[in-house]
């Protein structure tokens, strides 16, 4: 499963040019952290898709949160506050020549790009926010990106917002949570952005309580 998983990523680079980047309408950016990972959170090891034990991946509890994303951005589940997207971004899960990365976002996503069937954009890594928001402010459409948690709530959501105040975006991810949707939203390109959190509730233990 690994090599299939490496082979799907090779292709990825092989033959994805550089997304073609529209500037004629409204976009809509939803924001996720990975799901739940081996920690005092939740009991078992982190599994790969196939099974097998490592550290970097989700454990059953997060599998089945990467269902729910899947089902609830993928069939319409969720109504007009879960757009399903037209663009998935994950944290790139490779990194030749130096030590394994988290699994974990591109994990989160991956049921939920098959079931759309739409290729992940795994281009930057973590520690690449601003090329990665660079990029993804410039689309249109709804893009979705699942990434580390510090990460989001440090490099990604100032970066998105661009100096703009928006009431409600958190400065801080409390790090037992994985059940938030981070939205923004603008009507057109130099447009003011609009911002909300969203608490779908997906699985028991889930809360409605806002990050601050």
């Amino acid at each position: 499963m690994e090599f299939v998983r490496r082979e799907f990523l090779g292709l990825v680079g092989a033959t994805l040019a550089k997304p073609v980047l529209s500037q004629s309408a409204g976009l809509t950016i939803l924001i996720i952290r990975h799901a739940e990972k081996p920690d005092e959170f939740w009991p078992g090891p982190g599994l790969t898709s196939d099974g097998s034990v490592d550290k970097k991946s989700l454990v059953i509890r997060g599998w089945q949160r990467a269902g729910g994303w899947a089902a609830l951005f993928g069939v319409g589940l969720g109504g007009d506050d879960f757009p399903g997207p037209t663009v998935i971004y994950a944290a790139n899960p490779d990194t030749p020549g130096g030590a394994e990365p988290s699994q974990r976002p591109f994990e989160t996503i991956t049921p939920l790009a098959a079931r759309l069937n739409l290729t992940p954009f795994v281009s930057y890594a973590v520690g690449q926010e601003p090329q990665l928001v660079a990029e993804i402010v410039n689309r249109t459409g709804v893009v979705l990106v699942c990434w580390e948690h510090k990460a989001i709530v440090s490099a990604i959501l100032p970066a998105i917002a661009g100096g703009q105040p928006l009431p409600g975006m958190p400065k801080k991810w409390d790090g037992a949570r994985f059940d938030v949707v981070l939205r923004f939203d603008r009507s057109a390109p130099g447009a003011p952005w609009s911002f909300r959190q969203l608490f779908p509730r997906l699985q028991s233990g889930d809360s409605d309580t806002p990050l601050k």
